[in-house]
């Protein structure tokens, strides 16, 4: 008869385990939106991120006002690992793993307190991780009273406050010194994160999901990444795709042109990392973003999809699926959904193309003076100068036949020089701040001049050069100045 299976408990050692989950790859900002997501579950209407920085030992406090938690269940949120994340859950329900508060709390801080207040009761427990290195025993001290906590007197009839003293990890600095400026570059940063990451919690309608969320009484303002409210944003229909009974949305936006906006406006939206990084997806858990800025390897980041952004809503039934991590900032594209969303991809090229390139076409196919044309051969597309443009024509006609010959190796050169390569990275990242030169009064005129003598000895009636003029460039650039120098020329005449 064989020997029974032995077991032993392989519990891991308090101190070593705490150290270690430090280091899971928090920043502040994706740290702030963890203990955040508590709030919102709690259904908080306002949340209000307070900081202190004392002979560079900052502190911050995270206070809401939602339902609290009972004594007993301010225990269990303290342990690691307080929730399965197997459970099912409320569909608003922005946890999963029951490691975020704790996770995200020591990434950043070496002591934790929660205080929370429910039906009148306050309930205070606190991790500081020097005691449990001391002890190494996974201790959680229990005060007798809030009150030498930090902010703890701005708690109301219900809600909790999360306080992190011993800050000794911001922006990559693992020491107990850090420098306040540092400190408040890190805060700005997480201010931006935080209104993307929650913005549709931030301009929701009072009594419907809104929250206020608000850092040393300053409000965050949301930052939708869509620009719903720009006529020129275009938004096509939603799909759904069904996976086990949940429903997964998906929209696709088209941002506008930058001709179209603001250049102040152009540029909050690229982002710091511009256009192309932030074109592709947005996946978002219960209207919280998780993850932006990727096609999942569907199609490359390119110039020409860099105003394409894709909102997809998943249900928080489905973590398992997208391989949510712990931080919530991460997340993988489920093969189901893939073939759906290649669909949804094309749609979204097609209608990047009209965007993006519809103003140049425009101009390449309806300008009746063009001194450049875009001549497409199977794939190749190359720019020449228009042989045919009176002012050219003009100019060659004055020239012996030996000049023709120059002139004319002259605008080939001219084409082969072409910089497209530049104008292309300078289109791609200054759009708003690269910009054709204006002609010189003496230039302009003398184009004119030529263009209405030109035209009117082939037959062509002066009402008819005005319309040309009118939607030609450089003449509708500078269309008051062209309107009076046509004044002019018809006056001598």
């Amino acid at each position: 008869m064989s020997s029974p299976i032995r077991t032993i408990v392989a519990a891991p050692k308090a101190s070593m385990l705490m150290e270690s989950v430090r280091d899971i790859g928090y920043s502040l900002a994706t740290a702030l939106a963890d203990v955040i997501d508590n709030s919102i579950t709690a259904q908080a209407s306002t949340i209000q991120l307070f900081t202190r920085v004392d002979n560079n030992k900052p502190q911050i406090g995270i206070l809401d006002n939602g339902i609290g938690m009972a004594e007993s269940i301010l225990y269990n949120a303290m342990r690691l690992g307080s929730v399965d994340p197997l459970d099912k859950r409320a569909h608003s329900d922005l946890g999963r793993f029951g490691l975020g508060l704790k996770t995200a709390s020591f990434s950043q801080c070496r002591r934790l307190t929660v205080v929370t207040r429910q039906n009148k009761k306050t309930s205070i427990a606190i991790w500081d991780l020097d005691f449990v290195a001391r002890k190494n025993e996974w201790l959680v001290e229990i005060p007798p009273n809030p009150d030498a906590v930090p902010w703890s007197k701005l708690l109301g009839n219900h809600g909790t406050l999360v306080v992190w003293e011993k800050i000794d990890r911001l922006a990559g600095q693992a020491n107990r010194e850090i420098d306040a400026a540092q400190f408040n570059r890190d805060l700005n940063n997480a201010i931006g994160h935080l209104e993307l990451v929650f913005h549709r919690f931030l301009e929701g309608k009072p009594r419907s999901g809104r929250v206020d969320i608000r850092l040393n009484n300053r409000l965050l303002n949301a930052f939708n990444p869509f620009y719903p409210s720009h006529p020129a944003t275009m938004a096509t229909s939603e799909e759904i795709i069904l996976i086990r009974g949940h429903k997964i949305r998906v929209q696709p936006f088209t941002l506008p042109h930058h001709s179209k906006v603001e250049k102040e406006v152009w540029e909050r939206y690229a982002g710091p990392e511009g256009y192309l990084k932030n074109q592709g997806f947005y996946v978002y858990r219960a209207k919280r973003l998780i993850i932006h800025g990727t096609w999942f390897g569907l199609i490359r980041q390119q110039e020409l999809t860099k105003l394409s952004r894709v909102r997809v809503d998943i249900p928080n039934g489905l973590d398992a699926e997208w391989k949510i991590d712990i931080k919530k900032s991460s997340a993988q594209l489920p093969p189901v959904v893939g073939d759906r969303l290649r669909r949804v991809i094309n749609r979204v090229v097609a209608g990047s193309k009209r965007t993006y390139t519809g103003r140049g076409s425009k101009l390449t196919t309806n300008d009746p003076l063009p001194v450049w044309y875009r001549e497409q051969n199977k794939t190749e597309i190359s720019y020449r100068l228009n042989p045919d443009h009176p002012v050219f024509i003009n100019f060659n006609s004055h020239l012996s036949r030996e000049l023709q010959s120059a002139f004319a190796h002259l605008l080939k050169l001219c084409e082969s020089a072409l910089p497209l390569q530049a104008i292309y990275a300078d289109m791609g990242h200054q759009p708003q701040g690269t910009s054709v030169p204006a002609m010189s009064d003496e230039s302009l005129l003398h184009t004119i001049r030529t263009i209405v003598g030109r035209s009117t000895k082939n037959g062509i009636e002066i009402e008819k050069i005005v319309e040309m003029l009118r939607v030609a460039e450089p003449y509708r650039s500078q269309w008051n100045q062209t309107e009076a120098y046509l004044r002019q020329i018809t006056a001598e005449e």
